[in-house]
């Protein structure tokens, strides 16, 4: 950050703010992860409600603290998790400017800095003590790495202690990869020979709670179990395909290529929820049966675009025709709703047959686009009915396999609704980057220069990106009521995943 934003420059007063922010917060009832945008504001009705505090009255009328103390609000949010995580799972990550300048003898490898215990500074202490707990430490810069550490379940959680100029940078990466962490701003910038509370550091690193913090979810473990249902083998075995041409391309389609998102966000949004990790047979049926109709999806769209190629190889209709793809697509519905047929839950089968309706809808109106007036409404009516629901259903499946959290409902249906317009407006905005032809179809580029026809390029770009951001937050925003921490965290972590 620049040198407009300040720290509260002595230690009462930031210990002082600590305190009142800790009781602050207390009284909020949040869950974490929240978003930049909810943490500026709680900094700034934190403000208005202590501006009366003497001790502090004059710092808190300084915009400048807002980044500070929107740092030490994300801490007490997230302290009592980070205090049911055991020591052994926390890493501890320092600055190199924390050592004495031109004193210091240590080396530098590709993690950081190789500290001599020469005790000219803090270093070596903290170290120590994080060692003595059984915990792990670097001393680096940037959290690129922290997040790989966390994402591969090396740690789960981090106790990072930076400069606010570095936390500009890293701190929305914390916030919105949803790491349990706590962040402690320097109390000086520049980089070299600074300095950090360390009474208060050690404080945060020696925390540990009798509560354990829940079980955050292994997304590598899920991609695992996901990606195993879509063996050929286990296909066969749950879909009892005959040896016809139709149903042998069906597995050839099902079992090659793809990212199977939306099976990994339905079983996640389960596990989540339940705390369990052995899969049951209807979240294993709705997984596949969910991504027999995406794969369906794509044949029909393939065939109505005349694609050659997808996944780099060609298209069932360039291999063999229009109508033999079509029939193939046609067969993965059919199977899809035979799957789904055998479970006890018939409210899968009405969200996969509402979400088919929905779909259709879209994509109806987007064929028949040029009949219409193409305004940034219609464009949103196809997004809404195109694109929401393949976000949506996944969610809603994962959802009802659960048998219960019936009150998320309407929370995931508005996530649902601002990713899906986020989404396809971010691919409408890619494509007018790169020059890629949007006058075939009704985008939201088209609607702009429609609506706007005397915008330049620069002006429709601006515009595509704010709109993108404001339903980007609108997806965040959605779920701030939310009180379920992992799954909270799976969500931001999906929204980053594809809109980041």
């Amino acid at each position: 950050m620049s040198e407009q934003y300040i720290i509260p420059p002595t230690l009462d007063e930031r210990m002082h703010l600590r305190k009142a922010l800790k009781a602050f917060v207390q009284t909020q009832h949040l869950c974490p992860p929240v978003s930049l945008k909810q943490l500026e504001e709680l900094a700034d009705a934190f403000v208005s409600g202590h501006q009366a505090d003497a001790f502090n009255a004059q710092l808190l009328t300084l915009n400048a603290l807002r980044p500070w103390l929107m740092v030490e609000i994300h801490n007490q949010i997230w302290l009592p998790i980070v205090a049911g995580i055991p020591h052994e799972r926390r890493l501890l990550m320092l600055p190199k400017c924390l050592s004495r300048h031109g004193e210091c003898q240590a080396e530098y490898d590709e993690y950081g800095l190789l500290c001599h215990r020469c005790g000219r500074c803090h270093i070596p202490h903290l170290q120590d003590k994080v060692e003595q707990l059984g915990g792990l430490s670097i001393v680096a810069e940037g959290f690129t790495q922290v997040i790989e550490l966390i994402e591969n379940r090396v740690v789960d959680a981090v106790i990072g202690v930076s400069c606010l100029d570095s936390l500009e940078k890293a701190f929305p990466l914390l916030v919105r990869h949803a790491v349990p962490g706590l962040a402690i701003a320097l109390n000086d910038s520049g980089c070299r020979n600074t300095h950090v509370d360390v009474d208060y550091v050690e404080e945060m690193l020696t925390l540990l709670s009798d509560e354990a913090a829940p079980a955050l979810l292994d997304h590598e473990a899920i991609h695992e179990q996901v990606s195993r249902w879509f063996t050929r083998p286990e296909l066969e075995q749950l879909m009892q395909p005959t040896t016809d041409p139709t149903q042998q391309t069906c597995l050839d389609w099902m079992s090659g290529e793809g990212k199977r998102w939306r099976p990994f966000l339905l079983s996640a949004v389960w596990q989540a929820l339940t705390g369990k990790t052995e899969m049951t047979t209807d979240v294993h049926r709705a997984a596949v049966a969910v991504e027999c109709f995406h794969k369906a999806s794509l044949i029909h769209d393939d065939v109505e675009d005349q694609d050659a190629t997808r996944y780099g190889q060609p298209t069932i209709n360039a291999l063999y025709g229009d109508a033999f793809a079509i029939n193939v697509g046609d067969a993965l519905l059919g199977l899809g709703y035979r799957i789904l047929a055998q479970s006890n839950n018939a409210e899968l089968l009405r969200l996969i047959a509402d979400a088919h309706v929905k779909l259709c809808r879209g994509q109806g109106e987007e064929l028949m686009w040029n009949q219409s007036p193409v305004t940034m409404a219609f464009v949103m009516n196809i997004f809404r009915y195109k694109t929401v629901p393949a976000f949506e259903v996944s969610l809603m499946l994962g959802l009802s396999c659960t048998g219960n959290f019936v009150h998320l409902r309407p929370m995931l249906k508005a996530y649902s609704d601002a990713l899906g317009i986020a989404y396809q407006l971010k691919d409408d905005l890619e494509d007018f980057v790169q020059d890629n032809q949007l006058a075939h179809r009704p985008s939201a580029v088209l609607a702009l220069q429609t609506e706007h026809p005397t915008w330049s390029q620069e002006e429709v770009k601006t515009e595509l990106q704010r709109m993108t951001d404001l339903y980007h937050q609108q997806a965040l925003d959605a779920l701030n009521g939310m009180d379920e921490l992992e799954l909270k965290r799976l969500l931001y972590q999906v929204t980053e995943k594809i809109l980041g």
